[in-house]
């Protein structure tokens, strides 16, 4: 089976430093739009780091889907700067690759979701979708406390040695930072600052666990559209292997849309827990 890994690399098209980015529609998070924590994956990649690292990306625009985009690199002795933009046009994504971060966040450890609610799902999602053959398939959940989900690898997101693949990693980390973002504000948006400290690259032989405490969730001085979360990932003996600083941005009314299209694939139920101002 082609690995997520290879389909990632087959979006990057030409020589050198200025490339060209096509990503396919299996990487897609919200409608017509690619899933921050694919973007974030593909830049940890190119950089073929390894060991301790901190994957960034400030997104100022939603990244198509299917079209080609400029991918321009630059390389220094630490680092790998990327950048996203439309040809000859708007820069929709900065970021990079370096060493660890020193400042990355301190997140509480898994705790039990026994009693939480389902998030809704999708059809097409990288992170949840449930026809995205490719994608992650996960199921997050919520309580009163956290946004969390238990996650069982599917074929071609480990290599051969077991170890998995890092955009996994950084999905699941995002897919958890927008649903924090979501239950605070009661609106959809967009994830627009990520800062992913990867641990390693250890195998992982079982399941992860994806855990965002809701009280650490808190909108930012002076403009309360932005949400600050702390994300992570840990196997099941409770190791990390990520952590996350993720900033949400609610968009006022862009739930409308989201809701329509949840409705028909979730219960109404699911759907009004996370965005009861759309429910009359």
């Amino acid at each position: 089976m082609t690995t997520i890994d290879a389909r990632l690399r087959d979006a990057v098209g030409g020589a050198g430093d200025d490339l060209t980015l096509i990503l396919d529609p299996v990487f897609q998070g919200l409608p017509d739009a690619a899933h921050g924590g694919s973007v974030l994956g593909l830049f940890d990649l190119i950089a073929a780091r390894g060991g301790q690292r901190t994957v960034r990306g400030r997104y100022l625009r939603r990244v198509p889907l299917g079209v080609p985009l400029a991918l321009t690199l630059t390389r220094a002795a630490d680092t790998l700067a990327c950048r996203v933009a439309e040809p000859g046009g708007a820069v929709l994504v900065d970021g990079g690759v370096g060493g660890a971060d020193p400042a990355a966040p301190a997140v509480a450890a898994v705790g039990s979701a026994a009693a939480a609610a389902p998030l809704p799902v999708s059809l097409t999602c990288f992170a949840c979708g449930l026809e995205n053959e490719r994608g992650l398939g996960a199921q997050l959940t919520f309580d009163a406390s956290a946004v969390s989900g238990t996650w069982l690898p599917r074929p071609g997101f480990r290599d051969e040695n077991g170890r998995l693949s890092p955009i996994a990693l950084t999905t699941l980390l995002d897919e958890a930072a927008f649903w924090l973002g979501a239950l605070a504000s009661g609106e959809s948006g967009m994830t627009t600052e990520l800062a992913v400290t990867l641990h390693g690259d250890a195998a992982v032989p079982g399941a992860v666990l994806v855990h965002g405490e809701r009280a650490a969730t808190r909108p930012r001085a002076g403009d309360p559209r932005y949400w600050e979360t702390r994300v992570s990932v840990r196997d099941e003996a409770g190791r990390a292997l990520a952590t996350a600083a993720i900033t949400f941005v609610a968009v006022r009314g862009a739930a409308r849309r989201l809701v329509a299209g949840l409705l028909a694939i979730n219960p109404p139920d699911v759907v009004r827990r996370v965005f009861p101002a759309y429910f009359a």
